[in-house]
């Protein structure tokens, strides 16, 4: 292999202002690349998903349900990891949750919950804790704090 020989893999490269229908030697001349005759060969072809008067498969399938735009996704911690991850006396925080591994990715917020046994002293500075677990931080002289 030479520099000279190197180029892009075949059809990586389109150019955006390629010109259809310019005759035999630009290489899509006559029909264009659309074919011969037809509906979709012709101006104002159907949309896609266009079933020839046939009712369409996204109106005939059942809607279920809804999204509410409102939603958010937050993140659940067991107590039970922070037991596992932290030492005695550490700030816990959304950023060292993820340095961790105890959190993947941070949606719209991280909640701590009270699942498992804690025995460490720990500073917690998270978006929302459930009762019991902010009550055992508070019962070993930890703080919760809400960011």
């Amino acid at each position: 292999m030479e520099l000279s020989s190197l180029r892009p893999a075949e059809g990586s490269k389109q150019s955006k202002n390629f010109r259809r229908g310019r005759g035999h030697g630009s290489g899509n001349g006559k029909t264009a690349g659309k074919g011969a005759k037809g509906q979709k060969a012709r101006s104002g072809a159907p949309r896609p998903g266009f079933e020839g008067g046939q009712m369409p498969l996204f109106r005939r399938l059942p809607k279920r349900g809804f999204t509410d735009r409102n939603s958010k996704v937050i993140t659940g911690v067991n107590l039970s990891a922070l037991e596992a991850k932290f030492n005695d006396g550490e700030t816990v925080t959304v950023e060292a949750l993820v340095e961790r591994g105890l959190v993947k990715k941070v949606y719209d917020g991280v909640k701590i919950l009270g699942n498992g046994e804690l025995t460490k002293k720990l500073d917690v500075k998270v978006n929302a804790f459930s009762a019991s677990a902010k009550e055992k931080i508070e019962a070993l002289g930890g703080t919760c704090e809400v960011i």
